[in-house]
């Protein structure tokens, strides 16, 4: 699909340590209503049927503001629970099967953490790449290392879909991300770790735009 990517500005992706049980969909309501724009359910510990089971509360949550919902890695949950579709990893199931088993209508999103890994996305398959690890980042050890700012833009430059920085970004280095090209920032803790997530989001879109929170 074409996917347009002002959608991936400001993206969250759970924890469910940050958010556990019943918070999760109060959490992501409130990060939606302060401005978040694409949600990422990931959930590496427990089982497709849970993560069905929480992807369909969050797809009913997630309906009216019409914000679009990916699992992570699960492409049987994302297939029964109906949801957007899926962010895979360069482990996980090939864009092939995704695309083959979700059809045309689906996002597809794909973890890429070096540049030859940017480079090698089929653009026919994969809707958007997720970039990174950017920082270090307690939400995900198992990570290459990290490429910082310069990396990301690197990265970005090799690009030819939308993009979404990933790692460890929190809301001082929104303006940065958006220096490289990147069409969005992707955080975790920023927002499901806040008291008050719908006021952590508002923060990191304003961030993203201080030129018109200057001007009013």
């Amino acid at each position: 699909m074409d996917l347009n990517p002002e959608i991936l500005r400001l993206y969250l992706v759970t924890a469910p340590t940050l958010c556990p049980g019943p918070a999760l969909v109060e959490t992501v309501t409130a990060a939606v209503r302060g401005g978040v724009s694409f949600v990422q359910l990931r959930d590496k510990d427990t089982t497709t049927r849970d993560r069905i089971a929480a992807a369909s509360a969050l797809k009913d949550a997630l309906s009216g503001p019409g914000v679009p919902l990916v699992i992570n890695d699960d492409l049987e949950a994302a297939v029964v629970a109906d949801v957007d579709g899926v962010y895979i990893g360069q482990d996980d199931v090939t864009s092939a099967i995704a695309r083959q088993r979700l059809g045309r209508d689906k996002i597809i999103g794909l973890s890429c953490e070096v540049p030859h890994q940017v480079t090698a996305a089929d653009t026919q398959l994969i809707d958007y790449l997720g970039l990174g690890t950017v920082f270090p980042t307690s939400t995900k050890t198992d990570h290459k290392p990290t490429i910082g700012l310069d990396g990301l833009s690197e990265m970005v430059r090799l690009a030819q879909l939308p993009t979404v920085a990933i790692g460890g970004l929190k809301k001082e280095h929104a303006v940065g991300v958006r220096r490289t090209g990147c069409d969005g920032i992707a955080v975790v803790s920023a927002i499901c770790g806040q008291a008050d997530p719908q006021s952590a989001a508002r923060d990191l879109f304003r961030a993203q735009h201080p030129t018109t929170e200057r001007r009013s």
